[in-house]
């Protein structure tokens, strides 16, 4: 490899990116666009709850029961209906996801210790809403019912405790994952782009007609878009600290390591698929379908991997993502470090040697 002809080389694709704005303006904005976007848009805590109460009793006890969820964070009494049709309507409307209806006996049952029953209505158009807030319903009652009924003792008590997200919040868990989405979108959006334009435009048979090796070229393609995929790890982590407080508890370097080894196989791919179909639109899309939608649906980023079938579960073993979400989430949240992250660090490092085996396989410096 010659470095003279590697550094002019990278010269030009730099020079490259420079004169095309659009790019530029894509790959730095976009950090920051997609935290706010997976932080404020893609919340996943259960808050505020709208919902609608028809109290049939009237006494001190169902006012009570009423006035524990309207002071909980998890449920927002927006409407006290006169009659049970109210509620019906309200839920109906969409004003309610929850309605709560409380009998006429509800405070002679408190009271005379028997069995006390209300009603929670759920909207379960949103299945997973519906699933949350009958959770915190049951979570409620439970809680609360000793000191509904004081003769009411629970056998146990149990005391929990959240570790590494002690407030349990999702965006905790999201923005940490934002970087995997920032790289993979570098490397579909723009690298997948990069041979093929060359030959779209027929300034590939100029670079073949040179001594250039394919080895320098394939460097000199990545080098732009690994400048700016580490710049993004660091205005990604600025921008969660900043606009979530979310902590980087692990070791910096770790972070950066893993970072640019999974950048490098993304890239890679991006550039054999490039290479192989000579096409920037065929390319990216191709890079996109196969590469970002799996990261962000099959890595465990927004869906539990517990929770997929089993043919899926093992399907995800083969996405990177999957390794660098892992990756992400020990550093910043747990603070772990290589002891714990370098079965997963060498997955990834696998897939970088693969993808460049593959890519240099796919670029022909020849005209077909």
């Amino acid at each position: 490899m010659n470095l003279q002809r590697l550094s002019a080389l990278i010269k030009k694709e730099f020079i490259h990116l420079v004169r095309d704005p659009r790019s530029l303006a894509l790959a730095v904005a976009m950090p920051v666009i997609l935290i706010l976007l997976f932080g404020y848009a893609l919340k996943m805590d259960l808050k505020d709850v709208p919902t609608v109460v028809w109290d049939g009793d009237g006494s001190p006890q169902s006012r009570e029961l009423i006035s524990l969820f309207d002071g909980s964070p998890y449920f927002d009494v927006v409407l006290n209906g006169k009659t049970l049709k109210d509620l019906e309507k309200a839920i109906d409307r969409g004003d309610a996801l929850v309605g709560l209806a409380i009998p006429a006996d509800f405070s002679e049952a408190v009271l005379s210790g028997r069995a006390s029953r209300f009603q929670a209505v759920v909207d379960g158009s949103d299945a997973t809403t519906a699933r949350m807030a009958s959770g915190y319903v049951s979570a409620l009652a439970m809680a609360f019912s000793p000191k509904l009924a004081p003769s009411f003792r629970a056998p146990i008590s149990l005391v929990s405790r959240s570790w590494f997200n002690e407030a349990m919040e999702s965006t905790w868990t999201l923005v940490p994952g934002v970087i995997a989405i920032v790289m993979v979108v570098i490397a579909a959006l723009l690298a997948s782009t990069t041979i093929a334009k060359e030959w779209e435009t027929g300034t590939m048979e100029q670079l073949i007609s040179t001594p250039i090796r394919k080895g320098e070229l394939l460097t000199a393609k990545i080098a732009p878009y690994l400048v700016i995929g580490l710049g993004d790890i660091v205005l990604s982590v600025a921008a969660g600290r900043w606009l979530f407080g979310v902590p980087l508890r692990g070791n910096p370097a770790l972070l950066f390591a893993a970072g640019t080894v999974f950048l490098l196989g993304s890239l890679l791919f991006g550039l054999q698929q490039s290479a192989r179909l000579r096409s920037q639109l065929l390319a990216s899309q191709v890079a996109v379908m196969a590469s970002y939608v799996p990261t962000l649906l099959m890595s465990g980023y927004v869906f539990s991997i517990a929770d997929m079938p089993m043919p899926l579960r093992w399907l995800t073993y083969v996405i990177p993502g999957r390794y660098f979400i892992s990756i992400l989430r020990g550093i910043y949240l747990k603070g772990v470090g290589l002891s714990v992250l370098w079965l997963d660090l060498a997955f990834l490092a696998l897939y970088g040697t693969l993808m460049a085996v593959l890519t240099a396989k796919a670029m022909r410096m020849k005209v077909d």
